[in-house]
């Protein structure tokens, strides 16, 4: 009977620690077939069923801008964010090397030497020569695990180095846009600026005629006003923007040679690919799961503490002390052990310890299936913003149209006195604000492309 319960209790332990010894699969409940909205049916020039992903492309294909390309290549080489993710992954590729020599037995040189004289009479000198070795047998995957935590660590520190990477590419190329948005406005302002100083010229000596009064020339200073108080604003803008350029790029602040915002290409194909690639594709979402295989690996640790360890040693050497006499020369001396360490009471460190790694493990899951919930939204937004851009712009470059044709038309009615110069002045303003408009939007679809360039992945080595 006693036997049949030994047999049973063996079999339990059998059973129980073949978990131990599985690897990371992705759980079964996350899901990725439908994260992100498809706007075929909104938009005839997006596509998301097709396997094509513009994340797959080279960011050199994305982003053709010669000047912006050498300003991505000097991030890449000096930005400080860069820089200690990679050093990050070498961190991690060490610890993995240290997990995997832990399967190797570990080897010591300790010599000793004494010397004992008893009663003032002749010294006896001893001395033991041994090489000390100790062999970890990893019965129930205590190493196994450890080593699969490393890999799984590695993993992950590769994947936010990508991270890192598509986050400063994107960033770069988004402050290199928003200048060339920036000093377009600037230009518009600068010539409306000088249109406005001749209007307030033009109104006063049309004061001074009796063609109008004080109320007109005092809109039309307070509109020269308002549009350098903008133009002033902009050149700061401007110089923030210069600024913080040069901090990605790890330099200290200075002017950024760019181009010009008329003269920019972005692809018109934005091919987001099927939902499922972005787990493949998207490093934050990569370096979740990783995140979450760690946390697997350190359950199944938690769980081969409660199983026993057997450790396996020995020394062998020279010696000339016996323990009872000194011979000289000395002899060649040998040792074997083995020893095997079951817990049983550990005053509940062990259950704990368990309890603990499993509460780990399932925030890591809750992260991971937020991170792929993030990056669904992130396309989504990205795809919507392009579509909200493009739209924006086409009317706004049709308004621009309409109202450069206003300007002339009261213009052309003031010369008839069928209209009055405050009339002009209000045109005027009108054709500022939708200039601007239309630069704006043009920016909001290259940040849309670069939001989305980023959301699906891409710039990955």
């Amino acid at each position: 009977m006693k036997k049949k319960i030994i047999y049973m209790m063996c079999a339990t332990a059998l059973l129980s620690s073949c978990h131990i010894y599985k690897s990371y699969d992705r759980p079964k409940d996350i899901d990725a077939s439908a994260l992100y909205r498809d706007p075929v049916s909104e938009m005839d020039t997006l596509a998301v069923t097709d396997t094509t992903n513009m994340g797959n492309l080279p960011w050199q294909e994305v982003f053709r801008d010669e000047k912006l390309q050498a300003l991505i290549l000097q991030g890449l080489e000096g930005n400080v964010d860069l820089q200690s993710a990679i050093l990050r992954v070498d961190e991690a590729k060490t610890l993995l090397m240290s997990a995997r020599l832990s399967y190797l037995p570990s080897l010591n040189l300790a010599p000793q030497g004494t010397i004992t004289s008893m009663d003032g009479g002749t010294s006896a000198k001893a001395y033991t020569l041994p090489m000390a070795a100790s062999w970890e047998i990893d019965l129930f995957g205590k190493l196994l695990n450890a080593s699969r935590g490393a890999k799984a660590s590695l993993l992950q520190s590769q994947a936010y180095q990508q991270a890192v990477r598509s986050q400063l590419i994107s960033g770069i190329a988004n402050a290199y846009y928003t200048l060339l948005m920036l000093d377009r406005q600037v230009a518009i302002s600068e010539e409306t600026s000088k249109i406005w100083k001749e209007n307030v010229r033009a109104m006063e000596a049309m004061k001074e005629a009796g063609m109008t009064n004080e109320a007109a020339v005092t809109q039309a200073k307070a509109n020269s006003h308002q549009v350098e108080a903008s133009l002033a604003d902009l050149r700061r803008q401007v110089r923030e923007t210069e600024n913080a350029l040069s901090v990605l790029l790890a330099q200290p602040p200075h002017s950024i040679e760019r181009g010009v915002l008329e003269n920019q290409q972005m692809p018109d194909d934005l091919a987001t690919g099927v939902p499922l690639q972005l787990l493949a594709n998207r490093p934050d979402v990569k370096a979740a799961e990783m995140a979450l295989a760690g946390a697997y690996y350190t359950t199944n640790q938690a769980r081969s503490a409660f199983y026993p360890s057997l450790t396996i040693g020995g020394t062998a050497g020279w010696t000339n002390g016996s323990g009872v006499s000194v011979a000289n020369p000395g002899v060649f001396l040998a040792q074997a052990m083995a020893s095997l360490a079951q817990p049983i009471f550990n005053r509940g460190k062990l259950i704990a310890n368990l309890k603990v790694t499993k509460a780990e493990e399932e925030i890591a899951r809750m992260n991971f299936q937020q991170s792929i919930l993030n990056a669904g939204k992130e396309v989504s937004n990205a795809l919507f913003l392009y579509e909200t851009a493009t739209k924006k712009m086409t009317e706004h470059r049709a308004q621009v149209a309409e109202l450069i044709q206003a300007v002339d038309y009261t213009q052309s009615l003031f010369h008839s006195a069928d209209a009055t110069y405050l009339e002009i002045l209000t045109a005027q303003q009108s054709l500022l604000n939708a200039q601007l408009n239309e630069v704006s939007d043009t920016f909001q679809r290259m940040q849309a492309v670069i939001n989305l360039y980023q959301a699906l992945g891409g710039g990955r080595e």
